[in-house]
């Protein structure tokens, strides 16, 4: 597996993972165009491939201090294998270089693997966004300090 910049040529193989990971509400491929348009100055996307298949992307937010994980998806097969992982490590990376001293993030109330993922990397629940997700399920919010 390498990780590496996301590009506008990936926008194909990250669009199919993105509507087969979210398909209740997946972005359009005109937010994740505007998204790879704020390349580098407030965001940072990868992608991860095996071999020359793009199996999983994660991009972040960064402004100030603060920064947000926008999105992480690991195709069905491939997730349980290290990749969101390795992911969420590069994410974490790349905020503590731009001077974030706390990383946010949301995660549905229902997928229990992602948020013992953030828990395992030092994510605390902080609150609820009700209603968050376009089919009525909630968001959890969450919260890892950097740099202390």
């Amino acid at each position: 597996m390498k990780l590496r910049t996301m590009t506008e040529a990936d926008l194909p193989a990250v669009m199919a993972i993105e509507r087969a990971t979210f398909p209740l509400d997946a972005w359009s491929e005109g937010m994740m165009r505007g998204e790879l348009a704020e390349m580098p100055r407030t965001r940072h996307y990868v992608v991860a491939l095996v071999g020359d298949e793009i199996v999983a992307y994660a991009g972040l937010a960064a402004a100030g201090d603060q920064a947000d994980v926008q999105t992480i998806a690991v195709l069905d097969k491939h997730q349980g294998t290290g990749i969101g992982g390795a992911m969420l490590t590069e994410l974490l990376a790349e905020a503590g270089r731009r001077g974030a001293r706390e990383i946010f993030l949301e995660v549905r109330a229902d997928n229990p693997r992602a948020q013992g993922v953030y828990r395992h990397f030092g994510f605390e629940e902080i609150g609820t966004r009700r209603r968050y997700y376009d089919d009525g399920t909630d968001a959890i919010m969450m919260r890892r300090k950097l740099g202390d």
